[in-house]
């Protein structure tokens, strides 16, 4: 990686790494309106359809008991080993076993960790200077559909969906009510208008999800509002096509390049494509969403299930190996953690609000003035929005706050780690996830929790590794400076 991309800089004489993009805001954009919910009763009642929901995953406390109880109750996103449950398959696991892959349980699939021939490291460099293709059809994909859509989307997450544009996006959370905790984080898309749209959430958190959105719903038919039809799109397709090389790469094989213009699909758009497939066949209706969880620029595939094969072996036909590999979970994970990202189960749970999560920007500006559910709220806006203010500006604040770490050379601090107090060895946090980063010449990353007041940038701490302390500096994240397409830098 060029050294013109990250910029370093010394705080008291401890390296930190600042990247140009630092916020992860920069994902998926809330677009600001006002808004409320409609009261006008339906004529028929809401509605799920659904089916196929996968086993609880265990929840495994990492505990400590110096920090306060609820910074030690923590969910894992993927499947237990142990499980007895049969693991599912995506649409594409003959593919992987056919190239190599090393499959392992995650989120209750049978999903590719590596590929023969490649390490993790080579497949995350790979994604960094030309494009890697990861199955991502273990995520659950949902059509939210009627009169009702928008409003109760709304209510179940904090996101200003009134004034997003139609074939836009927005990273959001599904929350308890009261706490304000989060459910799940997801991505909403509003697709034709306000009637439509296409939400994505995690594997691992699938039973836990439609769960919480049967209960959600069957309490809005019972408040009489307006129809919503909830629809699981069962074992639809799901690439993601990351790296500099990806726009070129998919643009080889749509059918009309005018028509699907992918140069002017920015980072948060989507829109439906027709591509070329073996045999001379196009496949219709395929959804291209621009964006990722690697931090470069790419697109998110939304494939039917029986096209979900012949769509990913033209993708891979077209650029050949020289220019696109299949890329599996570890690279990911790396990927993600050098962009900020979070990982559900992990960086976020239950008993995180967007605030402590450092997301308050997924609040949409049109949503910060109401706390009554009737009246157009979100679930648990009393408590988050009450957090949005800092106890010296007479808000409640938060006791917590997601940071990034950089951590002295040796081992690297892993998820569970102790953060202590540089001066006085007190527990104040625990890391959440850590790598060295393949990107920066493995210098080791984390991302994790610490006491607020804590958490500026350049802050001096240390993190408990394999018994010894380390010296740790508080850093803006992401590490890597993100590369997605977006309308102003086109």
């Amino acid at each position: 990686m060029k050294a013109s991309r990250v910029l370093v800089k010394a705080k008291k004489a401890v390296p930190t790494i600042r990247a140009s993009n630092r916020q992860q805001r920069a994902a998926l954009s809330t677009r600001s309106a006002c808004s409320s919910l409609s009261s006008t009763p339906a004529s028929s009642p809401s509605t799920i359809i659904s089916s196929r929901t996968l086993p609880r995953q265990h929840a495994l406390p990492t505990s400590s008991a110096a920090l306060p109880a609820r910074w030690n109750r923590r969910s894992y996103a993927s499947a237990p080993e142990s499980s007895s449950e049969p693991l599912n398959k995506t649409p594409l696991y003959d593919l992987h076993v056919a190239h190599g892959a090393k499959m392992v349980p995650f989120g209750g699939f049978h999903m590719p960790v590596q590929y023969a021939g490649q390490s993790v490291g080579q497949e995350h460099h790979f994604t960094r200077s030309h494009a890697s293709l990861f199955d991502v059809g273990h995520m659950v994909q949902h059509r939210f559909e009627g009169p009702g859509a928008l409003a109760f989307l709304q209510r179940v997450t904090p996101a200003g969906l009134q004034s997003l544009s139609p074939y836009h996006s927005t990273l959001s959370a599904l929350l308890w009510p009261g706490s304000g905790g989060i459910v799940d984080d997801t991505i909403v898309t509003k697709l034709a208008d306000d009637s439509s749209f296409y939400v994505v959430t995690n594997a691992a958190c699938r039973d836990k999800d439609l769960k919480y959105l049967g209960e959600q719903l069957e309490a809005w038919r019972g408040d009489g509002l307006l129809v919503v039809e909830h629809r699981v799109l069962e074992d639809q397709g799901l690439v993601a096509l990351q790296g500099p090389l990806a726009e070129d790469i998919l643009g080889a094989i749509v059918a009309d390049p005018k028509a699907a213009n992918l140069s002017e699909l920015y980072f948060g758009q989507c829109r439906y494509v027709t591509v070329k497939v073996a045999g001379g066949r196009q496949v219709g209706d395929v959804l291209v969403s621009r964006g990722g969880y690697t931090g470069e620029d790419g697109f998110e595939i939304s494939i039917a299930p029986a096209d979900a094969v012949a769509v990913t072996e033209a993708l891979l036909a077209a650029a050949h190996p020289d220019r696109l590999r299949l890329a599996g979970l570890g690279a990911r994970d790396s990927l993600r953690l050098e962009a900020g990202m979070c990982l559900y189960g992990h960086d976020l749970d239950d008993t995180t609000t967007p605030v402590e999560g450092a997301l308050s920007w997924i609040v949409g500006r049109d949503r910060r003035g109401e706390t009554v559910l009737g009246s157009g709220a979100f679930h648990g806006a009393a408590t988050v929005l009450a957090q949005l203010k800092p106890k010296s500006k007479g808000g409640s604040g938060v006791e917590r706050r997601r940071v990034g770490f950089v951590v002295e050379k040796g081992a690297p601090a892993r998820e569970g780690s102790e953060v202590l107090d540089a001066a006085t060895g007190e527990a104040v946090g625990v890391v959440t996830s850590g790598c060295p980063s393949p990107t920066l010449d493995h210098r080791n990353i984390a991302m994790g929790y610490v006491r607020d007041g804590l958490h500026k940038a350049g802050t001096e701490l240390a993190v408990l590794v394999r018994g010894r302390r380390r010296k740790a500096v508080v850093t803006k994240m992401p590490f890597v400076e993100t590369k997605y397409k977006k309308a102003s830098s086109a």
